[in-house]
């Protein structure tokens, strides 16, 4: 029986049970999720950069927003609200559309 030792999205317990097969889990604390979604969102980010099709690339990218969104409620806020954080920041800093790669800046 593999033996996996990882945070999993809630509906895999029903998938596994509808294909005739017996997991164990347990619910997490606070500490231990964000431990373990830490640890999802490198295994996911490893995922995206391992990708070899777009198709394969967006569903990664999927998923990392997934954590990325019970991340902030798990910091005590809302997707919304970090979206308007990244927009001040945008506003701010600028985001990467440009494709800018800083090589040396000059004293």
């Amino acid at each position: 029986m593999p033996l996996y030792h990882k945070l999993v999205r809630d509906q895999i317990p029903t998938i596994i049970a509808r294909n005739g097969k017996k997991a164990t889990f347990r619910t997490l604390n606070e500490e231990e999720f964000l431990v373990e979604a830490k640890r999802k969102l490198h295994e996911e980010v490893a995922e995206y950069e391992e990708a070899t099709t777009t198709e394969e690339a967006v569903e990664e990218l999927a998923d990392l927003l997934e954590l990325i969104h019970v991340l902030a409620r798990t910091h005590g806020t809302t997707p919304e609200q970090l979206e308007a954080i990244r927009l001040k920041k945008n506003d701010k800093r600028g985001g990467f559309d440009d494709k800018l790669y800083l090589i040396e800046v000059e004293d």
